[in-house]
């Protein structure tokens, strides 16, 4: 089932996600949602807060831009490590018309568990890192534009104050 994206600024963004406890039949069905809302979007990658959900759980897939590829769910994921430095464009599903470059580690190593609660530890790098840690942030009530400049986050909201303008005035 296709779920709502929550948008900035909408305060359930900033809260930190509970831990998921239960790995069951529901746990699973919201993975399958999630994973339908992201490829909808469509996006590389949805964490659970981002559809109103207040569990510590991602799913992601990192297949070039309109292949559907592997999607992966993880729970409960922890950056453990990092290493290296590297800028990259970010948009985010939450953050309405805006992308910026963020700075992130190059190298991550990850412990997480899968659907079924096995535990999992691993490395990544690159895209990958930089999308993990994208949506692990998430599960903390980070956002992308927290990594930017006051400056930056400023003409952010100017210009979201606008949007919200604009959508006020389409539903009229």
């Amino acid at each position: 089932m296709i779920r709502k994206i929550i948008t900035f600024p909408d305060p359930i963004l900033r809260k930190e996600a509970k831990p998921v406890t239960v790995f069951d039949e529901a746990l699973k069905v919201l993975a399958t949602d999630m994973a339908e809302t992201m490829y909808k979007a469509p996006g590389v990658g949805l964490a659970a807060p981002q559809i109103g959900v207040s569990q510590q759980i991602i799913v992601y897939d990192l297949a070039p831009e309109g292949e559907k590829g592997q999607c992966t769910a993880l729970i409960n994921p922890n950056i453990v490590e990092g290493q290296g430095k590297a800028i990259d464009e970010e948009g985010c599903l939450s953050v309405r018309e805006f992308s910026a470059n963020v700075e992130r580690f190059e190298w991550v190593r990850v412990e997480a568990a899968t659907l079924d609660g096995k535990p999992l530890n691993f490395e990544a790098e690159g895209y990958h890192a930089r999308v993990l840690q994208h949506e692990i942030d998430h599960l903390h009530g980070v956002l992308f534009i927290d990594h930017l400049s006051s400056l930056k986050r400023t003409l952010y909201k100017k210009k979201l104050k606008k949007i919200l303008m604009e959508d006020k005035e389409n539903e009229s």
